[in-house]
């Protein structure tokens, strides 16, 4: 039953993942087990890091966006968790996701 797959409400903007719908506003619903969740918790703790970091780097004024692999790696993290939510998302997250970015390539090789 630990490996069973259960129904989860993710909410993008503050990382938060519940499985009671009306606990905030959520973007996604997805199905994962433990596991599952587990590993989209550290996406999200590992973006959450990244983007501190950028917090402070922003105040360097000379450093463009462009040049910065903080920024690069927060990038990185964001197609991760949509990947994630895409694998694990209904059909209505999958078609919200393969709507918003269609720059991503969901037939990986």
């Amino acid at each position: 039953m630990i490996n069973e797959r259960q129904t989860y409400y993710v909410t993008l903007a503050t990382g938060e993942i519940s499985q009671i719908s009306t606990a905030s506003d959520w973007n996604y619903t997805i199905y994962a087990n433990n596991e599952e969740i587990e590993e989209l918790r550290e996406i999200f703790n590992e973006n959450r890091a990244t983007d501190w970091g950028n917090y402070f780097r922003a105040h360097v004024p000379y450093l463009e966006y462009h040049y910065d692999k903080g920024n690069d790696i927060y990038d990185r993290h964001i197609c991760a968790i949509y990947d994630k939510l895409y694998e694990l998302g209904d059909e209505n997250a999958k078609a919200h996701i393969e709507q918003i970015l269609p720059l991503l390539n969901r037939n990986k090789e």
